[in-house]
């Protein structure tokens, strides 16, 4: 439940990223940081945590695998708010379709691991949809594989971390705040920050990044250590459907024949890998 609620949110997440498409994707970005971390300070001070939080921190392995976390959050939030407010919410959603792939392959080119002939082959039908939209646009669709690359290795790592939902995004998010709060405060000292200078609309937006990132992440990292990989791969095709509902009816953006020819091309390996692991899972535990 937990996961399927937080795939809804982020597929709706669109909405409100348009109404800030006015600010630059890299301040939102580090309101994004610097809101998330008031909020999860709160809850930590009433649930519990920073114990753990300052441990995870303490040693030099510990800061550098929840900075390569960051670093892979952040740079999923920053293609993806500048692919939506540049108009290409489809394109965005291509980009969370395909991350299960983009974990089926890095499981094979990077850890080695054995892949079963119906991966290998839902792996080809996705390549071949990213061929195809190769030529349809003229360009690689490199917004959707930066999304897909990006998100694919965060999953990966919040997977394996030992920490809690709360207690590891709060550590994710404490070691890129500074950095956050130090943009901010330069672009209110030039004059180019947005707080001060908008509408109240959009201060009240602005203000909430911190409810709109860290409810939706603490419920995927809720879920992510609770339920199998697989079935949190299955779950995720909520988001990218919501938006790929959004971009081509609310937003109008074009979604002509070539571009149907590689989603389906695209949606048929998923269709085959979710098959396949279902089969497998089934064969695993019979009963």
């Amino acid at each position: 439940l937990a996961a399927a609620v937080c795939y809804f949110l982020w597929g709706l997440v669109p909405l409100y990223w348009k109404r800030l498409g006015a600010v630059d994707p890299l301040e939102l970005i580090a309101h994004r940081h610097v809101w998330s971390l008031a909020l999860l300070i709160v809850l930590l001070a009433f649930l519990g945590g920073f114990a753990a939080v300052r441990t995870a921190l303490n040693s030099l392995s510990g800061f550098a695998t929840n900075l390569l976390n960051a670093l892979l959050l952040t740079g999923n939030w920053l293609v993806y708010v500048w692919g939506v407010n540049t108009g290409h919410v489809i394109e965005c959603s291509l980009g969370y379709f395909l991350v299960p792939l983009v974990n089926v392959a890095a499981g094979r080119f990077v850890l080695h691991e054995h892949l079963r002939r119906a991966q290998w082959i839902a792996i080809g039908c996705a390549a071949l949809g990213v061929v195809l939209m190769i030529f349809q646009l003229g360009r690689p669709p490199w917004i959707a594989l930066a999304i897909a690359g990006t998100w694919g290795g965060y999953s990966l790592m919040r997977k394996r971390s030992p920490l809690g939902a709360l207690t590891g995004l709060t550590a994710e998010t404490l070691v890129l705040a500074p950095l956050a709060l130090g943009y901010l405060l330069w672009q209110h000292h030039r004059g180019a920050g947005a707080l001060g200078r908008v509408d109240l609309t959009t201060h009240l937006l602005i203000l909430s990044a911190g409810v709109i990132t860290a409810v939706p992440l603490t419920l995927f990292a809720y879920a992510a250590r609770r339920i199998r990989l697989s079935t949190l791969g299955l779950l995720q095709y909520i988001a990218p459907s919501v938006q790929l509902v959004l971009g081509i009816w609310l937003y109008q953006e074009p979604f002509d024949r070539s571009r149907v020819l590689s989603f389906t091309f695209i949606w048929t390996a998923l269709a085959l890998y979710s098959f396949d692991n279902l089969i497998q899972q089934r064969a695993a535990n019979p009963n």
